[in-house]
């Protein structure tokens, strides 16, 4: 029988955490995730898809975020097939948002309750699963990307009706939040918020009352664009000079130094940084093990907030 801390320092597997455990809807798991939204980049060679995938388990994560809408399907394809049972891997995915490959954003809101449920059936056919341990309901009220009107603007305690009867069915273990305001956060507590999913960097920092109040519930804070975005008008992580000093004097590079100051910020963040290269993947966990000091820390917290404008009507 694994020790406690075995169980807790490694994954099924035995690897070591990426990043060292972090909780997740009750769960234990590595403070290192993978986004798994850029696989679709690999869809001409599914092969090289499924090896990242095994990949990132062999390196102690067993946290993929995903979204059936990512690649028309294809991404949750491929975690179907490169994730096994025996990895006891948190798969968790979104609902909210269907593809839109033309449009400014390569998404489309879908925020009806009807589309919401829609999509929970789509995502659990296309993992193989009975049951998504944790799914994020994508809003559109926050952070950089789309704006609700029309049809698309949907009353929240609608939504999260068709969220809870969805995770009283089974279908879902748990429901978190994404792109959301303080308020709207507020409002959902009673229904059991587990995650939010927020645009967050050390540069975009405008959320601090809302991830003091994700600690103080007991809130998984799992940012996206954790280094910036690659969309213009966003400010980048790694373009700081702050940033620049401290991965010379620490002998990593910028990214990492980014990704190691979210994991120091706060002790219920976990991290979901997406790649479709390998080198990239095992940069990212090893951030995990990179260490700040204190005036490290105290020269990045200083760095001033950013803002950027990039949002789609």
């Amino acid at each position: 029988m694994a020790s406690p801390t075995r169980s807790l320092q490694h994954t099924a597997s035995g690897a070591q955490r990426a990043g060292g455990p972090g909780q997740l809807a009750g769960r234990t798991v590595s403070r290192v995730g993978f986004g798994a939204m850029q696989l679709e980049r690999l869809a001409g060679d599914r092969k090289a898809a499924v090896a990242l995938l095994r990949r990132g388990v062999e390196l102690g994560i067993d946290h993929i975020d995903t979204a059936q809408f990512y690649g028309h399907g294809f991404v949750n394809d491929v975690i179907r097939e490169a994730v096994r049972p025996e990895d006891d891997v948190m798969v968790v995915s979104k609902v909210g948002a269907d593809p839109d490959p033309d449009g400014p954003f390569p998404m489309r809101l879908a925020q009806r309750p009807e589309q919401l449920r829609a999509s929970v059936e789509d995502n659990l056919a296309g993992l193989g699963l009975e049951r998504i341990p944790l799914v994020n309901l994508r809003r559109a009220d926050s952070g950089p990307g789309l704006r609700a009107d029309a049809d698309q603007s949907v009353d929240l305690d609608d939504q999260l009706a068709v969220m809870t009867a969805l995770r009283d069915e089974g279908k879902i273990g748990a429901i978190g939040l994404s792109s959301v305001t303080l308020d709207g956060l507020r409002r959902a507590l009673p229904a059991g918020i587990v995650c939010v999913q927020n645009a967050y960097s050390l540069l975009t920092r405008g959320d601090e009352d809302m991830l003091r109040l994700c600690l103080a519930e007991n809130i998984a804070w799992v940012p996206y664009f954790p280094l910036g975005s690659a969309f213009a008008g966003m400010p980048k992580v790694s373009e700081e000079p702050a940033v620049a000093t401290a991965a010379r004097e620490l002998a990593v590079t910028p990214a990492q130094v980014g990704l190691a100051w979210l994991l120091h910020h706060a002790p219920n963040l976990l991290l979901i940084p997406g790649t479709a290269d390998p080198g990239h993947l095992k940069a990212n966990v090893d951030a995990g093990a990179v260490t700040l000091d204190e005036a490290t820390v105290a020269a990045l917290d200083a760095v001033p907030p950013r803002s950027g404008d990039l949002t789609f009507d």
